[in-house]
């Protein structure tokens, strides 16, 4: 009979880093290339299973991208032919 691979289930995938914990980042609406890094290539604000970020941090992000798209720095959306 075929043997059963054991697989360990305590394992679970290990989490990706933060891009605002490698260093003193400055979260800022004028910090437009930190902020291009937490938004899709359809310009929607990424989720924080895909950026890493905690709660607080994601309210962070989010309030300075509708800033940074406010005052023009940020595209809404995908440029439409």
């Amino acid at each position: 009979m075929a043997e059963r691979k054991e697989y360990d289930r305590r394992k679970q995938p290990r989490k990706k880093p933060s891009k605002l914990l490698e260093g003193d980042v400055d979260i800022n609406y004028k910090n437009v290339e930190l902020l291009q890094n937490f938004i899709t290539e359809r310009k929607k604000i990424a989720p924080r299973r895909m950026t890493g970020n905690s709660a607080s941090q994601q309210r962070i992000i989010s309030r300075e991208i509708k800033k940074a798209r406010h005052m023009a720095l940020l595209p809404y959306t995908v440029n439409h032919k």
